[in-house]
């Protein structure tokens, strides 16, 4: 009989395959195998109910069938071949019993078959205890039970949702109840956590929830963006449990057990109607959980925890963290996004592309291929309210937004006061739609004459008619320089007929220059 036991202890202590071949007197084959299978089923240590023929049944348990002559069952491929879709037990009996006869062997009966399955399944789901170091994670989960709070003013009852941290190496925990359990919620959980423990730890364990996982691929998970920021403010990692596997943070699985006990059932008959209230008395139950005596050992949480894990967790920064949560918005045709039913402008460039928006408390900022392109405080109130910034807007809009009465008044003082008072009359004379189409009108002029031109050529206006329009100002103006035209023109030709001396031909056409 191979001593299976004794190999495994010398292998775990780091004792070489040749050394512990010599020790035991088994071939080195033999150990070899032993350690190679105990790899396979995962076995990283031995505690004192794996005896010497347990483990021998656990590694190898072809040999039982073969010592009484029946067809060996490979127990593991069995096992993985039941965790596939419509594949049943009885199925495999059947394949295994037609394998065993074609080469001429005896199969295990039905009943045989399971039974021998059975304890096979119960030796390879055994788990083994992981002590975890003094401040190396923190669990975190949503519980699955609910509490309630009454609305006042409408008598509705709403859940509350239990959150729950828990360190393993002291079971210190931490509980807290949420009206909901989005992101804003989660992330401040976690800081009131932190805050809690005072500290963090080196790993956080959560599940695969939207609100911590965005998307779970094959070789890696894809965090929500507010989450990983949270993570490397505090200078943590996340790594999230595999998906359906529970045992991968136990801990927290096991106080949220516990909890739903002592204090989610404790409380389901207390009315309360506000989330405040509700957190009082979770916390006072949750004093009593952290200091009550262990049963099985010496102390309390709360005492192991201070005595030996609080001084490994990591120190909390000096100021804490901004609540931030991360969306994704599709830039409109008006080159705004819509945040929360309010809109906020960006570069008219990015029109129709997806960006992302990082939310604060009193902060939007939006990023396209992680550059910040824009950045508005945060609208709140009456919902519908647009935050644009003019640097944003095309040119063309950008002047039609600006085109209004005090960008106006504004305009005619630059050029001068008979402008002034030329479009405050427009503006009082008519209503404020029809005052912009005219002055719109008019200040097209500066393109074509300088504010010297249009303040004289007012001036003029507003001295000769009683009902000034524009139209009568761009006739005095293309008066005026016509006016300044010709007498150009006329000032040319004066110089040149001096130039020439009028007609004289000179001495020269008389020939009487003296050579």
């Amino acid at each position: 009989m191979v001593n299976c036991r004794k190999i495994l202890e010398l292998y775990f202590e780091g004792v070489s395959q040749r050394t512990i071949s010599s020790s035991t007197g088994h071939s080195r084959n033999t150990v070899s195998e032993v350690v190679q299978r105990s790899k396979k089923l995962h076995l990283e240590n031995l505690n004192d109910t794996m005896t010497n023929q347990w483990l021998e049944e656990l590694l190898f348990p072809e040999k039982q069938a073969i010592e009484k002559g029946y067809f060996p069952v490979d127990w593991e491929k069995v096992h993985k071949e039941l965790q596939k879709k419509n594949v049943t037990l009885t199925l495999l009996h059947h394949e295994y019993a037609a394998e065993a006869r074609e080469t001429g062997k005896i199969p295990y009966a039905y009943r045989t078959f399971a039974e021998k399955y059975g304890k096979y399944a119960k030796k390879y789901k055994l788990t083994m205890p992981i002590r975890r170091k003094p401040g190396e994670i923190i669990e975190v989960d949503w519980a699955g039970s609910t509490l309630e709070i009454i609305d006042r003013s409408s008598g509705e009852i709403l859940p509350a949702y239990i959150f729950t941290a828990t360190l393993p190496y002291s079971q210190f925990s931490y509980v807290e109840a949420f009206l909901d359990m989005k992101s804003a919620n989660w992330l401040t959980a976690h800081i009131n956590a932190f805050e809690y423990f005072g500290g963090v730890s080196e790993t956080l364990v959560p599940d695969n929830l939207k609100t911590g996982v965005t998307k779970t691929l094959r070789d890696e998970l894809l965090l929500n963006e507010a989450y990983r920021e949270l993570a490397d403010f505090y200078h943590t990692v996340i790594v999230p449990t595999r998906v359906r596997k529970p045992k991968d943070k136990p801990s927290v699985e096991g106080t949220v057990g516990y909890i739903s006990r002592q204090i989610i059932a404790s409380l389901r008959n207390y009315q309360c109607f506000h989330i405040e209230d509700l957190n009082r008395q979770i916390f006072k139950k949750l004093e009593e959980i952290n200091t009550i005596d262990f049963q099985k050992r010496p102390g309390s949480r709360k005492k192991v925890f201070e005595e030996e894990e609080k001084s490994y967790l990591q120190q909390l920064p000096q100021t804490r963290y901004k609540l931030t949560e991360w969306k994704t918005a599709k830039v409109q045709l008006n080159y705004h996004i819509q945040v929360e039913l309010m809109y906020y402008s960006v570069p008219y460039d990015y029109v129709r592309e997806s960006v992302d928006v990082r939310l604060t408390t009193d902060l939007i900022e939006v990023y396209f291929n992680e550059a910040r392109i824009a950045s508005h405080k945060r609208l709140k109130g009456e919902m519908g309210q647009f935050s644009t910034n003019t640097d944003h807007m095309p040119d063309n809009h950008r002047l039609y937004l600006e085109h209004n009465p005090d960008n106006n008044r504004k305009w005619a003082e630059e050029v001068g006061p008979y402008m002034t008072q030329f479009v405050s009359y427009i503006l009082e004379m008519n209503v404020e739609k029809k005052a912009l189409t005219i002055l719109s009108s008019l200040r097209n002029l500066s393109t074509k004459y300088t504010q010297k031109e249009l303040e004289k050529a007012t001036q003029t206006l507003l001295e000769i008619a009683t009902n000034p329009t524009v139209s009568v100002l761009k006739g005095i103006l293309k008066r005026k320089k016509k006016k300044t035209q010709n007498r150009k023109i006329d000032i040319d030709n004066h110089q040149t007929n001096n130039d020439n001396y009028g007609f004289v031909r000179g001495a020269e056409y008389f020939g009487r220059v003296n050579k």
